[in-house]
């Protein structure tokens, strides 16, 4: 895999996790429709179209079946981002399923 298109599936995977963050931190505490239009979750859209655009990008020099795997990458990265950033739980199942799923894309991505 080039190193241009790995730079672009890496990107689009830690950007739509970072959109993930965004739509928790809009979404927390909120329950009336109307206010779940607010700038996190706008934020989260954005990070999304970019995350959308670099996959794009990737998909455009390589095969489904060789970069597919990297949206595993995502899971691992919200994991991260939520125990870093939103101060949730880490837990040894989490993980181990972590290093799992981090094996598993090595295994295919090589």
């Amino acid at each position: 895999m080039e190193r241009s298109t790995l730079t672009f599936a890496i990107a689009g995977a830690l950007l739509a996790a970072l959109g993930q963050v965004s739509f928790k931190w809009g979404a927390t505490d909120r329950t009336a429709l109307v206010e779940f239009v607010n700038p996190w979750i706008l934020g989260g859209l954005l990070l999304y179209l970019g995350g959308t655009v670099a996959w794009i990008l990737a998909l455009s020099k390589t095969p489904l079946t060789v970069l597919y795997p990297f949206t595993a990458l995502t899971y691992v990265l919200v994991y991260l981002l939520a125990v870093t950033l939103l101060g949730e739980g880490l837990s040894v199942r989490g993980l181990g399923g972590t290093v799992l799923v981090l094996m598993g894309l090595f295994l295919v991505a090589t």
